[in-house]
Parts: C-alpha cells; sequence; structure tokens
C-alpha cells in the first residue's frame, strides 16, 4: 500500500484529527494494563460506541452489514491517530477482527442482522470458545460433543481452554463435535452461544502479568437452538479457518505488536541510551522489522477489503508480529535497563509476550501450514495411528 495520501485521504485524516480534538480529551488511554473491573470494562464498550457512531470502528465492514464502507487507507489512518495519540481503539478486537467477518462470511442473514450491528458498538462482546486442554495445536481434536435432540436442538457438553476475555462476553463461537463417526475435521459443526445460558460456568486463570485475560469454560448440558449453527452442520472446520485466518491478521497486525514510535520515543526519553552507537545500530535493526511488519499488515488489510480471506500466508504476519516485537522488547531492556520495566506499559508487555507467542497457532504450526498450503513444499511426516488389533484366535476344539 503507497503510504502517499490522496487529496480525499488527507480530508479524511483532517476530519478524524477535528473529531478527536472534540472528543477525544477524555477517552481511554491505548496503553494501559488489560481491565479486570466492569466499570473499567463499560467505560471502554462505550469510548468503542462513540468511535462506531462516528464511523471509525470496522472501518472497511460493508454498508451492507452497518459498517462504514471505507477504505484500507482509512482504516490505517484510524490506527495512525489513535496511536499517537496514546487514545484506545475498538475494546472488542476479537469480535471486530475474527468474529464479525466470520459471521459476513458463514453466518445466515438473521445471523448478520442480529449479531453485526451490536458488536461493531461494543453492546455485545464476543469470545472464541475452540481450544481444550486436549486440543490447542491440533485444534481438530476437540472433544466437546453437540448432540441433536429429537426437536432439533442442540445439548453441548465438554470443556474449554485459554479462552480470551469470556468473562466479559456477551456471546462466544464455539467448536464442537456434532459426528464422532466420521474423520476429526469432517465432524465439527459451529455454534453462536450465548455466554449467561445454563449450564456454561466460566473460571478465570490468572497469569504473570496479574491480568486473568484467560479462562476456563465448562458446558454442562448447556442447550442451543437449532438456529444456533453457523454454517452448515460438519462444516465447523471450514468456518474455524476462515476465523483463525482473521485472527492471525489481527494478532500479527497491531493486537499485540510493538509499534516503532512507542520504541523511540522509549529510548529518546533516556539520554545516555539515546547517544549509545551500539544502541542506535541496534534500533535501526529493529526498526526496520517493525516497518516491514507494517507494510505487511497494511497490505493484507487492503487484500481482506477487497474480500479475499486470509489463507495460510497470513500466519506470516503472526511470526513476524511476535519475534519483531519480542526483539523490541529485549532491545528496550538490554538498552535502558531495569528501569524499563518500572513502566507498566513496558513491564506488561515484556511479561505477556512470550504467552502472545501461541495465540493464533504456535510458530511452528504456522511454518508447516505457510509452507505445506501457500508454497507447496512436501508435508511434514506424520506418525500413522496405531492399526486396530488383530482378533484373537478362536481357541482349538478341545478333544476327548
Amino acid at each position: 500500500m503507497s503510504l502517499e495520501l490522496t487529496a480525499d485521504q488527507h480530508d479524511y485524516r483532517d476530519r478524524l484529527r477535528a473529531w478527536l480534538d472534540e472528543h477525544g480529551a477524555d477517552a481511554p488511554r491505548r496503553h494501559v494494563l488489560e481491565p479486570q473491573d466492569d466499570a473499567a470494562v463499560a467505560r471502554l464498550r462505550a469510548w468503542q460506541g462513540r468511535l462506531s457512531d462516528a464511523g471509525y470502528v470496522g472501518v472497511t465492514w460493508p454498508a451492507r452489514f452497518g459498517g462504514p464502507g471505507g477504505t484500507p487507507a482509512e482504516a490505517v489512518i484510524v490506527d495512525q491517530e489513535l496511536e499517537a495519540r496514546g487514545i484506545a481503539g475498538p475494546f472488542d478486537f476479537i469480535g471486530i477482527g475474527m468474529v464479525g467477518p466470520t459471521i459476513m462470511a458463514h453466518g445466515t442473514p438473521e445471523q448478520q442482522e442480529r449479531h453485526l450491528a451490536p458488536l461493531l458498538r461494543g453492546d455485545e462482546f464476543w469470545c472464541q470458545l475452540l481450544s481444550e486442554p486436549g486440543a490447542g495445536s491440533d485444534l481438530a481434536a476437540v472433544q466437546t460433543r453437540a448432540r441433536r435432540r429429537e426437536d432439533g436442538a442442540w445439548v453441548v457438553n465438554g470443556q474449554k481452554v485459554w479462552t480470551s476475555f469470556a468473562q466479559h462476553a456477551a456471546f462466544g463461537i464455539l467448536l464442537a463435535r456434532t459426528d464422532p463417526a466420521v474423520a476429526k475435521h469432517k465432524g465439527l459443526s459451529m455454534f453462536l452461544v450465548p455466554m449467561d445460558s445454563d449450564g456454561l460456568t466460566i473460571r478465570p486463570l490468572r497469569q504473570i502479568t496479574g491480568d486473568a485475560e484467560f479462562n476456563e469454560v465448562f458446558l454442562d448440558d448447556l442447550v442451543l437452538p437449532a438456529d444456533a449453527m453457523i454454517g452448515a452442520e460438519g462444516e465447523g472446520w471450514k468456518v474455524a479457518l476462515t476465523m483463525l485466518g482473521f485472527e492471525r491478521v489481527a494478532v500479527g497486525s497491531g493486537l499485540h505488536a510493538v509499534r516503532l514510535e512507542r520504541l523511540v520515543a522509549a529510548i529518546a526519553e533516556d539520554p545516555a541510551a539515546r547517544e549509545d552507537h551500539a544502541v542506535r545500530v541496534r534500533m535501526g535493526q529493529v526498526a526496520s522489522q517493525l516497518l516491514a511488519l507494517r507494510h505487511t499488515s497494511e497490505r493484507v488489510v487492503r487484500e481482506i477489503a477487497e474480500g479475499r480471506v486470509p489463507g495460510p500466508d497470513a500466519g506470516l504476519i503472526k511470526i513476524t508480529s511476535v519475534i519483531a516485537s519480542l526483539d523490541a522488547c529485549r532491545f528496550v531492556v538490554d538498552a535502558i535497563g531495569p528501569d524499563a520495566l518500572v513502566d507498566g506499559e513496558w513491564g506488561h508487555q515484556v511479561s505477556a509476550l512470550p504467552g502472545v507467542r501461541s495465540a493464533g497457532g504456535t510458530e511452528e504450526i504456522l511454518r508447516n501450514l505457510i509452507g505445506e498450503r501457500h508454497l507447496g513444499l512436501p508435508p511434514e511426516p506424520r506418525v500413522a495411528p496405531p492399526a486396530p488389533a488383530a482378533p484373537a484366535p478362536a481357541p482349538a476344539p478341545a478333544t476327548v
């Protein structure tokens, strides 16, 4: 994507700046610790609603789905201006970046009408009910079971884990096994689940950062109506791949990434670091990684706006984002020393990023996907499941 803006794009930036001058003074700050209390979440949701009403959330969402119908360049401009002022963007990044596009791609008209508008405004927050204790990188191995009743409703039993922000969510998108008799990728279906349903229990998991961003979710005889299914029965893996593609773009394009401007500001504020030649050389190396990531992310945003669903190559953004961000955090700590960790933002980032390596798929899994499905390389050797044991021979007839 060209960095040179057209006259219309300059006008768009000017209108955004004027709106932020008027409405941004009391906005939540961008780089703060993850909110844990209901009051903080309510404030972030209210801010998302104000951004949405002004057309600055889901900028590239088509107008037929309630979005502004903007361009990828305008989406980048919004992100740049919010970042420059240290103002928070939309709180529901899972809904805006992952679930919403999936509902657009696979949902029924009724599901799209019911869910997309409140999702965009932040009225209803979303989570993903995907990973399980025995199904993380091998997501298709999920054992949560959905059985259909005679009246068409589904009864769900199982457990999910590492569910981000489930404690704040109104809805979750759930991957469950509806046919255990077929191959694991073919026996899955996807459902839209109200998180206040009877039979659904949420247990937060405390992390090293002090946050409880992740949760365990227990499903005990949870009943869902027939129209809760998104996509066709048995096509849950297809829906999941769509969502995972969008997730890898979201994780990689800035959700957890260190921004170049923040890196430069951290070094500039330390007199010894900013005058050190070795620090400048290393900052140039890290900056080149972050700039490459930014331009790649902008290209993928443009492709998504043109109707392309992210494929396996979207994992490249996630891989490079985490590597570049980890390098940037190590660089700041090395250059400034322990004082860098006194800053709550950098201390939180250093603690959180190692765990982000697994968000949206581990680096090893994503490299295999890119190599096999995008570059056409030979697949990694896989161990075949053991053959079923041969039946025991019949006992010899007794002799008299």
